[in-house]
Protein backbone atom coordinates (compact mmCIF):
# COMPACT_ATOMS: atom_id res chain seq x y z
CA UNK A 1 0.00 0.00 0.00
CA UNK A 2 1.30 3.40 -0.98
CA UNK A 3 1.89 5.72 2.00
CA UNK A 4 2.07 9.45 1.29
CA UNK A 5 3.15 12.10 3.75
CA UNK A 6 2.05 15.69 4.29
CA UNK A 7 2.05 18.06 7.25
CA UNK A 8 -1.60 18.98 6.84
CA UNK A 9 -4.25 16.97 5.02
CA UNK A 10 -7.48 18.78 4.11
CA UNK A 11 -10.32 16.33 3.53
CA UNK A 12 -12.86 18.10 1.32
CA UNK A 13 -12.40 20.57 -1.52
CA UNK A 14 -15.41 22.83 -1.04
CA UNK A 15 -15.21 26.42 0.13
CA UNK A 16 -14.14 25.61 3.70
CA UNK A 17 -11.52 23.08 2.62
CA UNK A 18 -9.93 25.27 -0.05
CA UNK A 19 -9.92 28.33 2.21
CA UNK A 20 -8.24 26.25 4.93
CA UNK A 21 -5.65 24.91 2.47
CA UNK A 22 -4.80 28.43 1.26
CA UNK A 23 -4.29 29.75 4.79
CA UNK A 24 -2.28 26.75 5.99
CA UNK A 25 -0.04 27.07 2.94
CA UNK A 26 0.40 30.81 3.52
CA UNK A 27 1.49 29.99 7.08
CA UNK A 28 4.30 27.83 5.75
CA UNK A 29 2.80 24.35 6.07
CA UNK A 30 3.00 21.58 3.49
CA UNK A 31 -0.62 20.95 2.48
CA UNK A 32 -2.49 18.34 0.46
CA UNK A 33 -6.20 18.32 -0.38
CA UNK A 34 -8.34 15.21 -0.80
CA UNK A 35 -11.38 15.80 -3.02
CA UNK A 36 -14.30 13.39 -3.43
CA UNK A 37 -15.18 14.99 -6.77
CA UNK A 38 -13.04 16.73 -9.37
CA UNK A 39 -11.63 20.06 -8.21
CA UNK A 40 -14.19 22.85 -8.65
CA UNK A 41 -17.26 20.63 -8.36
CA UNK A 42 -17.95 20.73 -4.62
CA UNK A 43 -21.35 21.33 -3.02
CA UNK A 44 -20.41 25.00 -2.46
CA UNK A 45 -21.45 25.71 -6.06
CA UNK A 46 -25.04 24.90 -5.02
CA UNK A 47 -25.11 28.04 -2.82
CA UNK A 48 -26.96 30.59 -4.91
CA UNK A 49 -28.44 33.57 -3.10
CA UNK A 50 -25.54 35.30 -1.39
CA UNK A 51 -23.11 35.67 1.50
CA UNK A 52 -24.08 37.66 4.60
CA UNK A 53 -21.73 40.44 5.72
CA UNK A 54 -22.51 43.71 7.53
CA UNK A 55 -20.84 46.00 5.00
CA UNK A 56 -23.53 48.67 5.34
CA UNK A 57 -23.63 49.32 1.59
CA UNK A 58 -27.41 48.99 1.21
CA UNK A 59 -28.29 50.00 4.78
CA UNK A 60 -25.68 52.26 6.48
CA UNK A 61 -27.15 51.41 9.91
CA UNK A 62 -26.00 47.82 9.57
CA UNK A 63 -22.97 46.63 11.55
CA UNK A 64 -21.53 43.47 13.06
CA UNK A 65 -23.48 43.98 16.28
CA UNK A 66 -26.81 43.79 14.45
CA UNK A 67 -25.58 40.78 12.48
CA UNK A 68 -24.57 39.16 15.80
CA UNK A 69 -28.02 39.78 17.26
CA UNK A 70 -29.81 38.39 14.19
CA UNK A 71 -27.65 35.25 14.18
CA UNK A 72 -28.05 34.55 17.90
CA UNK A 73 -31.80 35.26 17.92
CA UNK A 74 -32.56 33.10 14.90
CA UNK A 75 -30.26 30.38 16.28
CA UNK A 76 -32.65 30.44 19.27
CA UNK A 77 -29.77 31.31 21.62
CA UNK A 78 -28.00 27.93 21.56
CA UNK A 79 -25.25 28.96 19.11
CA UNK A 80 -21.73 29.46 20.49
CA UNK A 81 -21.58 33.22 21.14
CA UNK A 82 -17.80 33.25 20.81
CA UNK A 83 -17.90 31.68 17.34
CA UNK A 84 -20.79 33.89 16.22
CA UNK A 85 -18.88 36.97 17.35
CA UNK A 86 -15.87 35.91 15.29
CA UNK A 87 -18.06 35.14 12.27
CA UNK A 88 -19.83 38.49 12.07
CA UNK A 89 -16.74 40.59 12.79
CA UNK A 90 -14.40 38.79 10.39
CA UNK A 91 -16.60 38.15 7.36
CA UNK A 92 -16.39 41.72 5.92
CA UNK A 93 -12.63 41.27 5.64
CA UNK A 94 -13.12 37.90 3.94
CA UNK A 95 -15.35 39.61 1.35
CA UNK A 96 -12.63 42.20 0.62
CA UNK A 97 -10.12 39.37 0.34
CA UNK A 98 -12.27 37.56 -2.24
CA UNK A 99 -12.49 40.79 -4.24
CA UNK A 100 -8.71 41.19 -4.12
CA UNK A 101 -8.42 37.61 -5.43
CA UNK A 102 -10.67 38.41 -8.38
CA UNK A 103 -14.23 37.58 -7.31
CA UNK A 104 -16.74 39.71 -9.22
CA UNK A 105 -19.71 40.77 -7.08
CA UNK A 106 -22.77 42.59 -8.41
CA UNK A 107 -22.52 46.34 -7.76
CA UNK A 108 -24.99 49.01 -6.68
CA UNK A 109 -25.44 52.39 -8.37
CA UNK A 110 -22.49 53.78 -6.39
CA UNK A 111 -20.15 51.02 -7.49
CA UNK A 112 -20.17 49.29 -4.11
CA UNK A 113 -20.91 45.59 -3.62
CA UNK A 114 -24.68 45.18 -3.94
CA UNK A 115 -26.59 43.70 -0.99
CA UNK A 116 -30.06 42.14 -1.03
CA UNK A 117 -32.63 41.20 1.61
CA UNK A 118 -32.67 37.69 3.08
CA UNK A 119 -35.05 36.14 5.58
CA UNK A 120 -34.74 37.22 9.25
CA UNK A 121 -31.89 39.68 8.59
CA UNK A 122 -32.66 43.15 9.99
CA UNK A 123 -30.99 44.87 7.03
CA UNK A 124 -30.06 44.09 3.44
CA UNK A 125 -26.64 42.52 3.97
CA UNK A 126 -26.42 39.60 1.56
CA UNK A 127 -23.71 40.13 -1.09
CA UNK A 128 -24.35 38.34 -4.36
CA UNK A 129 -23.37 37.49 -7.91
CA UNK A 130 -26.79 37.18 -9.51
CA UNK A 131 -27.85 33.83 -8.07
CA UNK A 132 -24.50 32.11 -8.60
CA UNK A 133 -22.45 33.24 -5.59
CA UNK A 134 -21.23 29.77 -4.58
CA UNK A 135 -19.77 29.13 -8.01
CA UNK A 136 -17.92 32.47 -7.97
CA UNK A 137 -16.47 31.86 -4.52
CA UNK A 138 -15.36 28.30 -5.26
CA UNK A 139 -13.69 29.18 -8.55
CA UNK A 140 -11.93 32.13 -6.91
CA UNK A 141 -10.57 29.88 -4.16
CA UNK A 142 -9.67 27.21 -6.71
CA UNK A 143 -7.54 29.74 -8.61
CA UNK A 144 -5.70 30.60 -5.39
CA UNK A 145 -5.02 26.93 -4.60
CA UNK A 146 -3.62 26.36 -8.08
CA UNK A 147 -1.49 29.52 -7.88
CA UNK A 148 0.11 28.17 -4.69
CA UNK A 149 0.79 24.76 -6.23
CA UNK A 150 -1.09 23.06 -3.41
CA UNK A 151 -1.35 19.33 -4.11
CA UNK A 152 -4.91 18.19 -4.82
CA UNK A 153 -5.76 14.51 -5.10
CA UNK A 154 -9.23 14.48 -6.63
CA UNK A 155 -11.77 11.67 -6.98
CA UNK A 156 -10.34 10.15 -3.81
CA UNK A 157 -12.20 9.27 -0.62
CA UNK A 158 -11.07 9.01 3.00
CA UNK A 159 -12.51 5.90 4.69
CA UNK A 160 -10.96 6.07 8.18
CA UNK A 161 -8.89 8.36 10.38
CA UNK A 162 -6.02 6.38 11.88
CA UNK A 163 -4.78 7.07 15.38
CA UNK A 164 -1.27 6.93 16.81
CA UNK A 165 0.50 3.58 17.24
CA UNK A 166 2.09 4.64 20.54
CA UNK A 167 -0.80 4.07 22.92
CA UNK A 168 1.45 4.04 25.98
CA UNK A 169 2.71 7.56 25.42
CA UNK A 170 0.34 10.05 27.07
CA UNK A 171 1.27 12.66 24.47
CA UNK A 172 0.03 10.39 21.70
CA UNK A 173 -3.20 9.26 23.30
CA UNK A 174 -6.28 10.33 21.33
CA UNK A 175 -4.14 11.80 18.56
CA UNK A 176 -4.51 11.45 14.80
CA UNK A 177 -1.70 10.01 12.70
CA UNK A 178 -3.18 9.70 9.20
CA UNK A 179 -6.00 8.40 7.02
CA UNK A 180 -6.82 5.44 4.78
CA UNK A 181 -8.08 6.50 1.35
CA UNK A 182 -9.31 5.13 -1.97
CA UNK A 183 -8.21 6.57 -5.31
CA UNK A 184 -11.26 5.95 -7.50
CA UNK A 185 -9.46 6.72 -10.76
CA UNK A 186 -6.70 4.19 -10.15
CA UNK A 187 -8.76 1.78 -8.09
CA UNK A 188 -6.14 1.75 -5.35
CA UNK A 189 -6.16 1.94 -1.56
CA UNK A 190 -3.49 4.20 -0.08
CA UNK A 191 -2.64 5.93 3.19
CA UNK A 192 -1.67 9.51 4.03
CA UNK A 193 0.37 10.20 7.13
CA UNK A 194 -0.25 13.70 8.48
CA UNK A 195 0.50 15.84 11.51
CA UNK A 196 -2.91 17.48 11.28
CA UNK A 197 -6.17 16.77 9.47
CA UNK A 198 -8.77 19.39 8.58
CA UNK A 199 -12.18 17.86 7.91
CA UNK A 200 -14.25 20.02 5.56
CA UNK A 201 -16.62 17.33 4.34
CA UNK A 202 -19.90 19.25 4.33
CA UNK A 203 -23.31 18.25 5.65
CA UNK A 204 -25.78 15.36 5.65
CA UNK A 205 -28.67 16.39 3.38
CA UNK A 206 -28.46 13.16 1.38
CA UNK A 207 -29.68 11.24 4.40
CA UNK A 208 -33.13 12.50 3.42
CA UNK A 209 -35.30 11.40 0.51
CA UNK A 210 -35.82 14.96 -0.74
CA UNK A 211 -32.86 17.32 -0.51
CA UNK A 212 -31.19 20.29 -2.16
CA UNK A 213 -27.77 18.73 -1.51
CA UNK A 214 -25.41 17.20 -4.06
CA UNK A 215 -24.49 13.51 -3.94
CA UNK A 216 -21.37 14.03 -1.81
CA UNK A 217 -23.20 15.25 1.31
CA UNK A 218 -24.22 12.05 3.11
CA UNK A 219 -22.66 13.01 6.44
CA UNK A 220 -19.67 10.71 6.22
CA UNK A 221 -17.32 13.32 7.69
CA UNK A 222 -19.33 13.22 10.92
CA UNK A 223 -18.88 9.45 11.03
CA UNK A 224 -15.12 9.74 10.41
CA UNK A 225 -14.73 12.21 13.27
CA UNK A 226 -16.96 10.27 15.67
CA UNK A 227 -15.08 7.06 14.95
CA UNK A 228 -11.83 8.90 15.71
CA UNK A 229 -13.17 9.96 19.12
CA UNK A 230 -14.53 13.44 18.42
CA UNK A 231 -17.90 14.60 19.73
CA UNK A 232 -21.00 15.50 17.70
CA UNK A 233 -23.33 18.29 18.81
CA UNK A 234 -26.79 19.68 17.91
CA UNK A 235 -27.41 16.82 15.46
CA UNK A 236 -31.19 17.21 15.83
CA UNK A 237 -30.96 20.60 14.13
CA UNK A 238 -31.60 19.88 10.44
CA UNK A 239 -32.72 22.84 8.35
CA UNK A 240 -35.41 22.34 5.74
CA UNK A 241 -35.30 25.07 3.12
CA UNK A 242 -38.84 26.32 2.41
CA UNK A 243 -38.45 26.26 -1.36
CA UNK A 244 -37.20 23.28 -3.33
CA UNK A 245 -38.49 22.20 -6.72
CA UNK A 246 -41.44 19.79 -6.70
CA UNK A 247 -41.93 18.91 -10.34
CA UNK A 248 -40.74 17.03 -12.33
CA UNK A 249 -39.87 14.17 -9.97
CA UNK A 250 -36.31 14.02 -11.34
CA UNK A 251 -35.72 17.58 -10.04
CA UNK A 252 -37.55 17.19 -6.70
CA UNK A 253 -35.68 18.96 -3.91
CA UNK A 254 -33.47 21.06 -6.18
CA UNK A 255 -32.95 24.39 -4.41
CA UNK A 256 -35.01 27.43 -5.31
CA UNK A 257 -32.83 30.12 -3.80
CA UNK A 258 -34.00 32.45 -1.05
CA UNK A 259 -32.92 35.22 -3.39
CA UNK A 260 -36.25 34.76 -5.20
CA UNK A 261 -38.04 35.90 -2.05
CA UNK A 262 -35.30 38.42 -1.32
CA UNK A 263 -35.97 40.03 -4.69
CA UNK A 264 -39.73 40.22 -4.08
CA UNK A 265 -41.13 36.74 -4.75
CA UNK A 266 -44.38 35.90 -2.92
CA UNK A 267 -45.80 32.56 -1.73
CA UNK A 268 -49.34 31.55 -2.64
CA UNK A 269 -51.43 28.47 -1.92
CA UNK A 270 -53.69 26.72 -4.42
CA UNK A 271 -56.49 29.19 -3.56
CA UNK A 272 -54.30 32.11 -4.54
CA UNK A 273 -53.93 33.28 -0.93
CA UNK A 274 -50.66 34.90 0.20
CA UNK A 275 -50.56 32.62 3.22
CA UNK A 276 -47.45 33.91 5.03
CA UNK A 277 -49.66 36.64 6.46
CA UNK A 278 -51.08 33.98 8.82
CA UNK A 279 -47.68 32.82 10.06
CA UNK A 280 -45.56 35.99 10.27
CA UNK A 281 -47.50 39.11 9.30
CA UNK A 282 -44.52 41.41 9.81
CA UNK A 283 -41.77 39.60 7.89
CA UNK A 284 -44.00 37.59 5.50
CA UNK A 285 -41.88 35.63 2.97
CA UNK A 286 -38.69 36.93 4.59
CA UNK A 287 -39.38 35.29 7.93
CA UNK A 288 -36.90 32.76 9.37
CA UNK A 289 -36.44 29.62 7.31
CA UNK A 290 -37.94 27.29 9.91
CA UNK A 291 -41.12 29.39 10.07
CA UNK A 292 -41.53 29.61 6.29
CA UNK A 293 -40.79 25.90 5.83
CA UNK A 294 -43.42 24.89 8.40
CA UNK A 295 -45.90 27.33 6.85
CA UNK A 296 -45.49 25.78 3.38
CA UNK A 297 -45.63 22.28 4.91
CA UNK A 298 -48.81 23.17 6.80
CA UNK A 299 -50.57 24.64 3.74
CA UNK A 300 -49.85 21.45 1.79
CA UNK A 301 -50.86 19.18 4.69
CA UNK A 302 -54.18 21.01 5.17
CA UNK A 303 -55.15 20.56 1.52
CA UNK A 304 -54.20 23.92 0.07
CA UNK A 305 -51.26 22.62 -1.94
CA UNK A 306 -50.72 22.52 -5.68
CA UNK A 307 -51.40 19.54 -7.93
CA UNK A 308 -47.89 18.17 -7.38
CA UNK A 309 -47.95 18.73 -3.60
CA UNK A 310 -46.33 22.14 -3.30
CA UNK A 311 -47.05 25.86 -3.03
CA UNK A 312 -46.68 28.62 -5.61
CA UNK A 313 -43.75 31.03 -5.61
CA UNK A 314 -44.43 33.98 -7.88
CA UNK A 315 -42.01 36.68 -9.05
CA UNK A 316 -43.62 37.49 -12.41
CA UNK A 317 -44.67 40.95 -11.15
CA UNK A 318 -41.01 42.07 -11.11
CA UNK A 319 -40.74 42.01 -14.91
CA UNK A 320 -38.69 39.98 -17.39
CA UNK A 321 -35.53 42.12 -17.45
CA UNK A 322 -35.28 42.27 -13.65
CA UNK A 323 -35.70 38.50 -13.32
CA UNK A 324 -33.09 37.69 -15.98
CA UNK A 325 -30.59 40.08 -14.38
CA UNK A 326 -31.09 39.07 -10.75
CA UNK A 327 -32.03 35.39 -11.07
CA UNK A 328 -30.39 33.94 -14.20
CA UNK A 329 -29.80 30.50 -12.70
CA UNK A 330 -33.40 30.18 -11.50
CA UNK A 331 -34.65 31.12 -14.94
CA UNK A 332 -32.41 28.49 -16.54
CA UNK A 333 -33.23 25.86 -13.89
CA UNK A 334 -37.01 26.03 -14.28
CA UNK A 335 -36.80 26.39 -18.04
CA UNK A 336 -34.52 23.34 -18.34
CA UNK A 337 -36.07 20.97 -15.81
CA UNK A 338 -39.74 21.94 -15.67
CA UNK A 339 -40.27 23.86 -18.95
CA UNK A 340 -41.56 26.75 -16.86
CA UNK A 341 -40.80 30.37 -17.80
CA UNK A 342 -40.54 32.15 -14.43
CA UNK A 343 -40.84 35.53 -16.21
CA UNK A 344 -44.45 34.57 -17.00
CA UNK A 345 -45.34 31.59 -14.76
CA UNK A 346 -45.35 30.75 -11.06
CA UNK A 347 -42.86 28.25 -9.62
CA UNK A 348 -44.04 25.15 -7.76
CA UNK A 349 -42.07 24.66 -4.53
CA UNK A 350 -42.01 22.65 -1.29
CA UNK A 351 -39.58 22.17 1.62
CA UNK A 352 -36.35 20.26 1.04
CA UNK A 353 -33.64 19.02 3.44
CA UNK A 354 -30.98 21.68 3.12
CA UNK A 355 -28.44 22.22 5.90
CA UNK A 356 -27.01 20.51 8.99
CA UNK A 357 -26.64 23.03 11.82
CA UNK A 358 -25.18 20.28 14.01
CA UNK A 359 -21.88 18.57 13.37
CA UNK A 360 -18.49 17.93 14.92
CA UNK A 361 -18.02 19.92 18.13
CA UNK A 362 -15.14 22.40 17.84
CA UNK A 363 -13.94 25.51 19.60
CA UNK A 364 -13.31 28.93 18.03
CA UNK A 365 -9.96 27.64 16.70
CA UNK A 366 -11.69 24.74 14.90
CA UNK A 367 -10.02 22.23 17.28
CA UNK A 368 -11.84 19.06 18.33
CA UNK A 369 -11.34 16.85 21.39
CA UNK A 370 -8.90 14.78 19.29
CA UNK A 371 -5.38 16.24 19.03
CA UNK A 372 -4.52 17.16 15.44
CA UNK A 373 -8.11 16.96 14.16
CA UNK A 374 -9.63 20.25 13.00
CA UNK A 375 -13.06 20.77 11.42
CA UNK A 376 -14.55 23.67 9.43
CA UNK A 377 -17.66 24.57 7.46
CA UNK A 378 -20.89 22.56 7.56
CA UNK A 379 -18.97 19.60 8.97
CA UNK A 380 -18.57 21.59 12.22
CA UNK A 381 -21.17 22.98 14.58
CA UNK A 382 -21.47 25.99 16.87
CA UNK A 383 -22.19 28.97 14.63
CA UNK A 384 -25.82 28.45 13.63
CA UNK A 385 -27.53 27.05 16.72
CA UNK A 386 -31.06 25.85 16.08
CA UNK A 387 -31.61 27.70 12.81
CA UNK A 388 -29.18 29.09 10.23
CA UNK A 389 -29.70 32.48 8.66
CA UNK A 390 -29.48 32.49 4.88
CA UNK A 391 -26.09 33.70 3.68
CA UNK A 392 -24.34 32.73 6.93
CA UNK A 393 -23.13 29.37 5.58
CA UNK A 394 -20.81 31.00 3.04
CA UNK A 395 -19.63 33.40 5.73
CA UNK A 396 -18.94 30.35 7.92
CA UNK A 397 -16.80 28.51 5.35
CA UNK A 398 -14.59 31.55 4.74
CA UNK A 399 -14.13 32.66 8.35
CA UNK A 400 -13.67 29.23 9.88
CA UNK A 401 -11.93 27.73 6.87
CA UNK A 402 -9.28 30.40 7.37
CA UNK A 403 -9.17 29.81 11.13
CA UNK A 404 -8.79 26.06 10.64
CA UNK A 405 -5.86 26.67 8.28
CA UNK A 406 -4.10 29.02 10.70
CA UNK A 407 -4.47 26.78 13.74
CA UNK A 408 -3.65 23.53 11.94
CA UNK A 409 -0.45 25.17 10.65
CA UNK A 410 0.48 26.36 14.15
CA UNK A 411 -0.17 22.89 15.55
CA UNK A 412 1.81 21.08 12.86
CA UNK A 413 4.80 23.42 13.24
CA UNK A 414 5.18 22.25 16.86
CA UNK A 415 4.35 18.59 16.29
CA UNK A 416 6.19 15.54 15.01
CA UNK A 417 4.57 12.88 12.83
CA UNK A 418 2.98 10.04 14.80
CA UNK A 419 3.29 6.45 13.65
CA UNK A 420 -0.01 5.09 12.32
CA UNK A 421 -1.54 2.25 14.32
CA UNK A 422 -0.91 -0.92 12.29
CA UNK A 423 -3.77 -2.81 13.94
CA UNK A 424 -6.22 -0.06 12.97
CA UNK A 425 -4.94 -0.14 9.39
CA UNK A 426 -5.30 -3.91 9.23
CA UNK A 427 -8.87 -3.81 10.58
CA UNK A 428 -9.82 -1.08 8.12
CA UNK A 429 -8.47 -3.03 5.15
CA UNK A 430 -10.52 -6.06 6.24
CA UNK A 431 -13.62 -3.87 6.55
CA UNK A 432 -13.05 -2.44 3.08
CA UNK A 433 -12.69 -5.92 1.62
CA UNK A 434 -15.80 -7.31 3.33
CA UNK A 435 -18.43 -6.15 0.76
CA UNK A 436 -16.74 -8.26 -1.95
CA UNK A 437 -17.09 -11.37 0.26
CA UNK A 438 -20.64 -10.60 1.37
CA UNK A 439 -23.78 -12.06 -0.18
CA UNK A 440 -25.81 -9.19 1.26
CA UNK A 441 -27.93 -6.52 -0.42
CA UNK A 442 -27.00 -3.76 -2.82
CA UNK A 443 -25.98 -0.73 -0.67
CA UNK A 444 -28.49 1.48 -2.49
CA UNK A 445 -31.26 -0.53 -0.81
CA UNK A 446 -29.90 0.39 2.61
CA UNK A 447 -29.46 4.02 1.59
CA UNK A 448 -32.96 4.37 0.11
CA UNK A 449 -34.54 2.72 3.14
CA UNK A 450 -32.65 5.09 5.47
CA UNK A 451 -33.64 8.14 3.41
CA UNK A 452 -37.30 7.11 3.53
CA UNK A 453 -37.17 6.59 7.30
CA UNK A 454 -35.50 9.94 7.89
CA UNK A 455 -37.90 11.85 5.62
CA UNK A 456 -41.02 10.30 7.12
CA UNK A 457 -40.06 10.24 10.82
CA UNK A 458 -37.20 12.72 11.36
CA UNK A 459 -38.29 15.50 9.02
CA UNK A 460 -39.94 18.89 9.42
CA UNK A 461 -42.36 17.72 12.13
CA UNK A 462 -41.41 14.99 14.60
CA UNK A 463 -43.10 12.97 17.33
CA UNK A 464 -41.90 10.54 20.00
CA UNK A 465 -43.68 7.68 18.25
CA UNK A 466 -42.25 8.55 14.84
CA UNK A 467 -38.71 8.98 16.13
CA UNK A 468 -38.84 5.64 17.94
CA UNK A 469 -40.01 4.05 14.71
CA UNK A 470 -37.08 5.71 12.95
CA UNK A 471 -34.61 4.43 15.55
CA UNK A 472 -36.02 0.92 15.26
CA UNK A 473 -35.72 1.09 11.48
CA UNK A 474 -32.13 2.36 11.61
CA UNK A 475 -31.13 -0.39 14.05
CA UNK A 476 -32.64 -2.99 11.72
CA UNK A 477 -30.71 -1.56 8.75
CA UNK A 478 -27.49 -1.86 10.78
CA UNK A 479 -27.85 -5.65 10.74
CA UNK A 480 -27.89 -5.78 6.93
CA UNK A 481 -24.70 -6.55 5.04
CA UNK A 482 -23.88 -4.54 1.92
CA UNK A 483 -22.57 -6.36 -1.15
CA UNK A 484 -20.28 -5.11 -3.94
CA UNK A 485 -18.48 -6.75 -6.83
CA UNK A 486 -16.11 -5.75 -9.62
CA UNK A 487 -12.84 -3.86 -9.25
CA UNK A 488 -12.03 -0.89 -7.02
CA UNK A 489 -11.84 1.46 -10.00
CA UNK A 490 -14.76 3.95 -10.08
CA UNK A 491 -16.77 1.48 -8.02
CA UNK A 492 -19.26 3.77 -6.30
CA UNK A 493 -21.35 0.77 -5.25
CA UNK A 494 -18.39 -0.41 -3.19
CA UNK A 495 -17.88 3.09 -1.77
CA UNK A 496 -21.54 3.18 -0.68
CA UNK A 497 -21.09 -0.28 0.85
CA UNK A 498 -18.13 0.73 3.03
CA UNK A 499 -19.79 4.02 3.98
CA UNK A 500 -23.19 2.50 4.84
CA UNK A 501 -22.32 2.01 8.52
CA UNK A 502 -21.19 5.64 8.82
CA UNK A 503 -24.36 6.88 7.15
CA UNK A 504 -26.51 4.91 9.62
CA UNK A 505 -24.44 6.18 12.54
CA UNK A 506 -25.21 9.78 11.55
CA UNK A 507 -28.91 8.91 11.15
CA UNK A 508 -28.79 7.47 14.67
CA UNK A 509 -27.19 10.64 16.04
CA UNK A 510 -29.91 12.81 14.46
CA UNK A 511 -32.76 10.61 15.69
CA UNK A 512 -31.42 10.06 19.23
CA UNK A 513 -30.76 13.79 19.64
CA UNK A 514 -34.25 14.64 18.37
CA UNK A 515 -35.75 12.14 20.82
CA UNK A 516 -33.75 13.68 23.66
CA UNK A 517 -34.85 17.28 23.00
CA UNK A 518 -38.42 17.33 24.28
CA UNK A 519 -39.33 20.80 23.08
CA UNK A 520 -39.54 22.71 19.79
CA UNK A 521 -36.69 25.09 18.98
CA UNK A 522 -35.81 26.55 15.58
CA UNK A 523 -35.59 23.84 12.94
CA UNK A 524 -36.33 21.13 15.51
CA UNK A 525 -40.14 20.89 15.74
CA UNK A 526 -41.82 18.29 17.94
CA UNK A 527 -45.60 18.38 17.44
CA UNK A 528 -45.94 16.52 20.78
CA UNK A 529 -43.83 19.25 22.46
CA UNK A 530 -44.75 22.33 20.36
CA UNK A 531 -43.50 24.97 22.82
CA UNK A 532 -39.95 26.26 23.28
CA UNK A 533 -38.81 25.57 26.85
CA UNK A 534 -35.92 27.88 27.80
CA UNK A 535 -36.05 26.78 31.43
CA UNK A 536 -35.16 23.14 30.71
CA UNK A 537 -33.68 23.12 27.23
CA UNK A 538 -31.23 26.00 26.91
CA UNK A 539 -28.65 23.28 26.25
CA UNK A 540 -26.59 21.67 23.51
CA UNK A 541 -26.97 17.91 23.09
CA UNK A 542 -23.65 16.13 22.66
CA UNK A 543 -23.09 12.64 21.23
CA UNK A 544 -20.01 10.89 22.62
CA UNK A 545 -18.31 7.74 21.37
CA UNK A 546 -18.02 5.51 24.43
CA UNK A 547 -16.19 2.36 23.27
CA UNK A 548 -18.21 2.21 20.08
CA UNK A 549 -21.55 3.05 21.70
CA UNK A 550 -23.28 6.41 21.30
CA UNK A 551 -23.97 8.21 24.57
CA UNK A 552 -25.84 11.51 24.79
CA UNK A 553 -25.43 14.27 27.32
CA UNK A 554 -26.89 17.73 27.78
CA UNK A 555 -24.50 20.64 28.22
CA UNK A 556 -25.72 24.12 29.27
CA UNK A 557 -25.15 26.79 26.65
CA UNK A 558 -22.02 28.83 27.54
CA UNK A 559 -22.71 32.08 29.37
CA UNK A 560 -22.37 35.19 27.24
CA UNK A 561 -20.37 38.20 28.47
CA UNK A 562 -22.39 41.26 29.47
CA UNK A 563 -21.16 43.44 26.58
CA UNK A 564 -22.64 40.96 24.10
CA UNK A 565 -25.80 40.35 26.11
CA UNK A 566 -26.56 44.05 25.74
CA UNK A 567 -26.73 43.62 21.96
CA UNK A 568 -29.68 41.22 22.22
CA UNK A 569 -33.35 42.27 22.25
Amino acid sequence: MEILKTEILVVGAGGAGLRAAIEASDHGAQVAVLSKSVLGKAHTVMAEGGIAAALGNADPKDNWKVHFRDTMVEGQMIADWDMVSALVQEVPERIKELEAWGALFDRDENGKIAQRAFGAHTYKRTCYVGDRIGLEILHTLEDQVIARNIEVRDEAIATKIIGSNDKNNNKNKNRIAGVICVDLKRGEVFAIQAKAIILATGGAGRLYKITSNSWETAGYGYALAFDAGAQLQDMEMIQFHPTGMVYPQSAAGLLVTEAVRGEGGILLNSKGERFMEKYDKKRMELSARDIVARAVYNEIKEGRGTAHGGAWLDITHKGANYIIKKLPSMYDQFNTFAHVDIKKEKMEVAPTAHYTMGGVKTNINCETSVAGLFVAGEAATGVHGANRLGGNSLADILVFGRRAGINAAKYSSKTEYAEMDKDEISEELKRMDAPFKSNGVHPSEIKKAAQKIMWEHAGIMKTEHGLRQALEGIEKLKTMKAHADGSLQYNLTWVEAIQAAGMLLVCEAIVRSALERKESRGAHYRSDFPKQDDKSWMVNIICRNMKGKMKLEKKPVPQMPEELKRLLP
